[in-house]
């Protein structure tokens, strides 16, 4: 029987993850491009062929095709037939422009009305792949935290890209020694981090519901008495004033490194204290090096504008050194996309984490994967302009 024979539901089961949906024809008949649909249609009246897809990226890339496969080789058992997958590029491996990160071969029946939904997992992993690996080499000393989930559209675009930033970060350990990724926000994709759940303490609606920065930390304290808190202080805009606060009173966790503070101050405004000739007066005291020499506008904003700038981390540490609190951990977060970190890495900013879910990239047409067939049953074809994705 034809697949698009098969009964459909009422609809597409929505209840996914990024591996395994979908899975059901009906659904991927919905979830297709309708020009392979009748491509597929077509096929079946004239006869079947063998073809073979190479899939490729127009940037360079980090590797990041697990899901990808898992799903392809799913949908084959499903289908009663088999798909050989020629992975040019392990994963975690730097992959350049136009390169084929995979050929995958199979009868062109079976194949055809999967191009749409392979790419859409494996474009996103790849580009957030390559960014989650720059951040990590470019801060090694600094542990990171998946908080994409958020900004995710849907749950299988949240499971993308954690497993990319995973991957990410796994390559930054080897190449970099770099601390990489130690976490995530959600319980659902932590396994990829090597955790049993999700990481974090209090958000901002906590904060409004105590009322105050210092007493949202007794409320955390008495709630988990036993786990390590981090604090948010930017709700009041009294960064400096409710760091101290929080952390004369709660001296043994400050001593013992159960203690860290949360900047996540908006680009609106500067830290506590802060304002441009300052933040110049906070870098020229600790990095004179980092704001000497041509920096363009968003390169200086991360240095010493408002928000989480560099200067503002040292800032911070430095009330934190002088008042006794040395191993109070700063962690940053907001706008930490690849060129911050690289800023912050520049400025030798005082930061033990970030929380980041800005490596997914600014521009999303960066994550499109293409895919062309490049032989018939043998026969090496592919449209002119593309010879360079033909097997060597």
């Amino acid at each position: 029987m034809p697949d698009d024979a098969l009964e459909r539901q009422a609809g597409p089961d929505n209840s996914h993850n990024a591996s395994e949906w979908p899975v059901r024809e009906p659904d991927i008949v919905n979830w297709t491009d309708h020009y392979f649909l009748r491509t597929k249609k077509s096929v079946e009246k004239f006869g079947d062929v063998s073809a073979v897809y190479a899939l490729f990226m127009r940037r360079p890339v980090i590797s990041a095709p697990r899901l990808a496969i898992d799903w392809l080789n799913t949908i084959a058992r499903k289908r009663g037939t088999e798909f050989e997958i020629d992975l040019r590029f392990e994963e975690g491996r730097w992959v350049g422009a136009g390169e084929p990160i995979m050929y995958v071969s199979g009868p062109l029946y079976h194949l055809v009305d999967l191009e749409t939904l392979v790419l859409q997992k494996l474009g996103p992993t790849c580009v957030a792949a390559y960014n989650a690996f720059t951040m990590c080499s470019d801060l090694p000393k600094v542990g990171f935290l998946a908080m994409d989930a958020r900004h995710c559209a849907g749950t299988e675009m949240a499971e993308l890209m954690a497993y990319a930033a995973s991957v990410g970060s796994q390559r930054a350990k080897r190449k970099a020694g770099a601390v990489g990724f130690i976490g995530n926000a959600t319980d659902a994709t932590a396994p990829y981090f090597g955790t049993d759940g999700g990481k974090g303490t209090m958000p901002h609606a906590f904060i409004g519901y105590a009322g105050s920065t210092l007493r949202a930390a007794e409320m955390y304290d008495e709630v988990f008495p036993d786990d390590p808190m981090t604090v948010l202080v930017d709700y009041f805009a009294r960064e400096i004033t409710d760091s101290l606060t929080v952390c004369r009173r709660f001296p043994e966790r400050a001593a013992n490194g159960q203690l860290a503070i949360r900047l996540d101050t908006a680009g609106s405004r500067f830290v506590e204290t802060l304002d441009p000739p300052s933040s110049y007066a906070v870098l020229e005291r600790n990095v004179p090096q980092a704001v000497r020499g041509y920096r363009n506008e968003a390169e200086l904003r991360h240095l010493v504008g408002p928000g989480v700038s560099a200067a503002a981390i040292w800032k911070l540490r430095e009330v934190l050194d002088n008042e006794g609190f040395s191993k109070v951990k700063i962690v940053g977060s907001s706008g930490f996309s690849p060129v911050k970190c690289r800023m912050i890495a520049e400025a030798q900013a005082p930061i033990d984490i970030v929380g980041t879910g800005s490596y997914l990239p600014s521009s999303w047409s960066e994550t499109y994967a293409t895919a062309d067939i490049i032989e018939y049953d043998g026969e090496p074809r592919v449209k002119v302009g593309r010879e360079f994705l033909l097997r060597k």
